[in-house]
């Protein structure tokens, strides 16, 4: 029941969607738990100036996840919505990866509309993208309708990770959460918002292994349903993970209200020795 109500509510027109997205985000991610762990990550990051300005953010943050939520199920739904993308600042980095013969590893975090990219490049060439399977089975039926033809999905297990690899190595292209949680030795503690984060390492082995181009991307979620701005910029540095997270963070700073805090990015993996002096972490 829930699975047909998803793909019902998918077709919305987006306005409709994001508006609805919105309502449902101030009850779940705007309460509880969620809402808690919001307001901690963003009053640690230093991001609002005052106790005002922080919860009129904590408001935004829980609105525009829930907006997340409901495009996200839209996007694996319909092809066609990769016409949502109004603008797409930054492309000419792509071509110079494509004139170079280079791949690229598009990092893109939880910040707007974070499937919108792969589909706008996906309209163009092939890329592969990982994803963690989800824990609930009937969601996978919904996961899976992601793939299509010009997106392939590798699923965050080392046979994944050798079909990233392999596609870097055709010349492709491959899509990655850098700051979703790793694994216990698939990552190390690095700086973000003042915080330790186990932050993941494969970027930095994927790109040593290739030369492939890494570049940010993320689809700003513009007002009123009217669809997004893809932005794509080129990490200049080495792609360590505290440099990942520093250029994670100057993203951020442009549309903090669109990112993720909800999510739970200082989490302990299981397993994993805290850095010293880092205090209490969630586990």
């Amino acid at each position: 029941m829930l699975t047909w109500l998803l793909r019902r509510i998918a077709h919305l027109p987006l306005p409709m969607l994001h508006a609805l997205g919105a309502l449902a985000g101030w009850f779940y991610f705007g309460t509880g738990r969620m809402g808690r762990r919001a307001m901690d990550n963003l009053r640690a990051s230093g991001i609002a100036p005052d106790e005002k300005t922080l919860r009129r953010l904590c408001r935004a943050t829980a609105r525009e996840s829930g907006k997340g939520a409901l495009e996200t199920f839209a996007i694996w739904q319909r092809p066609q919505s990769v016409n949502w993308v109004r603008t797409c600042h930054g492309w000419e980095h792509v071509e110079q990866a494509w004139a170079a013969r280079k791949s690229i590893i598009f990092l893109t975090p939880h910040l707007g509309c974070f499937e919108i990219a792969a589909q706008y490049y996906a309209a163009h060439r092939p890329i592969s993208v990982l994803y963690r399977p989800p824990r609930k089975a009937w969601m996978m039926p919904l996961v899976s309708e992601r793939e299509r033809d010009n997106i392939r999905l590798a699923p965050t297990t080392l046979r994944g990770v050798r079909e990233l690899l392999k596609a870097l190595k055709q010349g492709e292209a491959v899509g990655i959460l850098p700051d979703q949680n790793p694994g216990k030795n698939e990552g190390v503690w690095a700086d973000f918002f003042g915080r330790p984060a186990y932050t993941m390492t494969l970027a930095r082995k994927l790109a040593e292994a290739t030369d492939a181009t890494v570049l940010t991307a993320f689809g700003e979620r513009l007002p009123y349903g009217r669809g997004y701005a893809l932005h794509i910029e080129p990490l200049t540095d080495t792609p360590t993970p505290q440099a990942i997270n520093r250029a994670l963070e100057t993203l951020i700073r442009r549309k903090p209200e669109q990112y993720l805090w909800s999510y739970p990015r200082h989490r302990r993996p299981r397993g994993v020795e805290l850095p010293p002096d880092a205090g209490h972490a969630e586990i």
